[in-house]
């Protein structure tokens, strides 16, 4: 068994750029999505995977985020899109 009481919170030093990997079920909707949930436009989509039997896509968006907040933000805006079934 591990020992929890030596485990810390990972220091993040922002601004950073972030790496979503975002699931969803329509390539070209789920590009779209994220387009629509990072407005102002700083950001990198690149295609990532497919599933074997085409029903998933795997896209990778990175941001480059302000804070901690603006992370959380962005995460919860893409688990709350109708398009994107799994963010990572």
């Amino acid at each position: 068994m591990g020992n929890k009481g030596n485990m810390s919170k990972v220091q993040i030093h922002y601004p950073c750029r972030w790496l979503y990997k975002v699931i969803g079920f329509d390539q070209e909707r789920l590009h779209r999505a994220l387009l629509e949930i990072v407005s102002n436009g700083s950001c990198n989509i690149s295609y990532s995977n497919s599933s074997s039997s085409g029903k998933y896509h795997c896209l990778n968006l990175e941001v480059t985020v302000q804070s901690e907040e603006e992370r959380n933000s962005i995460y919860m805006a893409l688990k709350s899109n109708p398009h994107v079934k799994t963010v990572l």
